[in-house]
């Protein structure tokens, strides 16, 4: 089987090399791999090349085929001009295509040794564009495509070098775009949280983008408040990090935005590390002189230090539903 297929994609008319890409897909990875030390993958790369669609779908099937689970495969298919190929494609404006080709870019940018070239040919501006609804006339991209794209650049965020790259593109303000157009609690805002989050920890740059940006503490008040745990979770770090690289500009702005009653409740039922990024944040909030030293407290003492504070305040800036979350919080960790 493997040969009859090898041979009609290199020596077939149009009808055998489409048939023949359809079937390798049909193929177990043990096949697979055999077609792929056939060479294979040059001819279904060109058939990318032409202006033929049902063609190019089928290769670009045959392709994901290839590289899924297999990380030779999805070096050689980029050595061999995919991601050049990719780029071309979407100039043809066609829905169906986008999303095969981001599918492409996100199984490609899963292999550590695929990463620099992606980045290197453009690949980041084009999909934060397309993001952005900003690429040709892509406004209609779907769900699964926006987050496929998300993914994509997550992948290439966690190569260092890359992430000047990432950063300049532009990705802060359509992530927080994306954040500000959905629901808190859905998955494309759970993703582009989690990739604002990463590059807020790693760029210095990409933190100065997002803590100046208009709403954007609003919108993570609300993320913590209305997210899924794990949105809750990348919220409440990048609210940290804001705080932390300049307590006195933006303390004050958090506390305005509400953000204690959500922070409260976090620190009782979030995720462990949301609780941890909850507890930090309420210290730098109340009290920063002797922030150190209270992190070695144990829970108990830690809660009640933060309710004397709170109670100092009154309701002035928290009200009443803030000291029952505190009240509630110290009777869950006191058990």
């Amino acid at each position: 089987m493997e040969g009859f297929v090898a041979q009609n994609l290199c020596n077939g008319n149009r009808e055998v090399r489409i048939q023949a890409a359809t079937q390798l897909g049909k193929l177990n990875a043990k096949q697979r791999h055999k077609l792929a030390e056939r060479g294979v993958i040059a001819p279904l790369i060109s058939m990318l090349q032409s202006q033929d669609y049902e063609a190019i779908e089928a290769a670009l099937f045959a392709l994901l085929s290839l590289a899924f689970g297999n990380e030779r495969n999805k070096i050689r298919i980029v050595k061999l001009g995919l991601i050049p190929a990719l780029l071309e494609l979407l100039q043809s404006q066609n829905e169906s295509l986008t999303e095969l080709i981001i599918a492409a870019f996100l199984v490609i940018s899963s292999c550590g040794a695929n990463k620099l070239a992606i980045a290197a040919s453009g690949a980041i501006s084009v999909l934060v564009k397309i993001l952005g609804g900003e690429y040709d006339d892509t406004d209609g991209i779907s769900m699964r495509a926006k987050l496929d794209a998300v993914a994509t650049l997550h992948n290439l965020s966690s190569c260092h070098q890359i992430i000047p790259s990432i950063v300049s593109s532009g990705i802060v303000f359509t992530l927080l775009q994306l954040i500000h157009s959905y629901e808190k609690s859905s998955e494309l805002v759970d993703k582009a949280m989690a990739l604002l989050e990463d590059i807020t920890a790693s760029s210095e740059n990409a933190l100065a983008q997002t803590s100046g940006a208009g709403d954007a503490i609003r919108a993570f008040v609300e993320t913590i408040e209305e997210g899924t745990p794990q949105c809750k979770e990348h919220a409440v770090g990048i609210l940290l990090l804001i705080c932390q690289s300049c307590r006195d500009k933006y303390r004050g702005l958090i506390l305005r935005e509400g953000v204690i009653p959500g922070l409260l409740q976090l620190s009782v039922d979030g995720t462990w590390r949301a609780k941890e990024k909850a507890k930090q944040l309420l210290l730098l909030l109340r009290d920063c002189t002797s922030y150190r030293s209270r992190a070695k407290q144990s829970k108990h003492e830690l809660v009640e230090q933060i309710m004397q504070e709170i109670d100092a305040e009154g309701e002035k800036v928290m009200g009443t539903k803030a000291l029952r979350l505190v009240e509630d919080m110290i009777a869950k960790l006191s058990t």
